[in-house]
């Protein structure tokens, strides 16, 4: 009889404790079940984000001006489409000049060959218009033509002498660029952090090249691969040696900023030089409008007043005789 009362006692002292056991894992199960989910926040949040964002990007497209937004696209769509009908030929010599030029106003083949259709049609048949309003219409459509033709070859011409002034400004600005490089990195700075010290210190082609360096390097291009591309979108010869160099000193395993010293130092020689030769070129280049505009206006301007007196004299004696 002890043995089963103390077997009693037992359950009785183990069975309340097992139930509050019991309940307290099945409230916890509960509350639980009805907690919310932190990765079901997390993902309305990011969607929250995105609208906004997306509203955002929204709000600042309805800010820009109609003519941005409406006509430009327009715009480039009928150029494109016009571009189609031009001569495919020189598509990839079209494609190096635009590269060269800076890609101006973000246009590309096609939109470039438009614009040269438009410009041969404008201008010829303008031309056409006035003139047959004096001309014969034979004359009136042959002029048409040549104008026309010179037209077509207008924006090419354009096209090259903006590809020249950029290339003059990359040049011009290359030594002082280098000289900034050299001494951030001496300065303990890392080469992207130095190219973009110097292309948030000037703002011209070549730092706007150091940015899209800087940019590509910062999405997981190479140095190698994003110089190359600066050298090629360029097309500048001291340039391409510059970042020639670089590359090679850096799989050499050659210190950066010893290449850059000899580098900068090398672009100072060479401006130096062609500031020399071009004050050679200054007087042959000035042989033209001395002779036939200064001289012109300075004996003018001497003799000029001698001229009435001169005539008279002559007058009088050939009149006496």
């Amino acid at each position: 009889m002890n043995i089963a009362h103390l077997i009693d006692a037992n359950s009785f002292l183990v069975s309340p404790l097992t139930f509050a056991l019991m309940v307290g894992l099945a409230m916890a199960l509960f509350w639980l079940a009805f907690l919310p989910d932190k990765s079901v926040q997390e993902k309305r949040q990011r969607l929250q984000g995105y609208v906004e964002r997306g509203d955002v990007v929204e709000q600042v497209d309805m800010a820009r001006s109609f003519g941005s937004r409406v006509l430009l696209p327009m715009a480039r769509g009928i150029l494109r489409a016009i571009g189609r009908f031009a001569p495919k030929r020189s598509v990839d010599a079209t494609r190096q000049l635009l590269l060269h030029a800076g890609e101006p106003g973000g246009l590309t083949v096609l939109d470039f060959y438009g614009v040269q259709l438009l410009s041969a049609v404008f201008m010829g048949a303008g031309w056409f218009w006035m003139a047959s309003k004096r001309l014969p219409f034979s004359n009136a459509l042959l002029t048409g033509l040549f104008v026309g033709a010179v037209g077509f070859f207008l924006p090419t011409m354009l096209l090259g002498r903006k590809v020249e002034g950029r290339k003059k400004e990359v040049l011009r600005a290359l030594p002082n660029a280098l000289d900034m490089l050299t001494i951030g990195v001496e300065a303990g700075l890392a080469f992207e952090s130095a190219m973009l010290r110097v292309a948030e210190r000037w703002d011209n082609a070549l730092t706007r090249e150091f940015r899209r360096v800087v940019l590509e390097m910062r999405v997981g291009t190479s140095r190698d691969v994003a110089l190359e591309r600066l050298a090629e979108r360029t097309d500048v010869p001291d340039l391409r040696t510059f970042v020639a160099v670089l590359i090679q000193s850096t799989q050499l395993g050659v210190s950066i900023a010893d290449v850059l010293h000899e580098q900068a130092a090398t672009m100072r020689d060479k401006r130096r030089q062609r500031a020399e030769e071009l004050a050679r070129q200054a007087s042959v280049k000035m042989a033209f409008p001395l002779v036939f505009l200064i001289l012109p206006s300075i004996f003018v301007v001497i003799f000029g007043p001698a001229v009435p007196p001169l005539l008279n004299m002559f007058a009088g004696v050939t009149g006496g005789r």
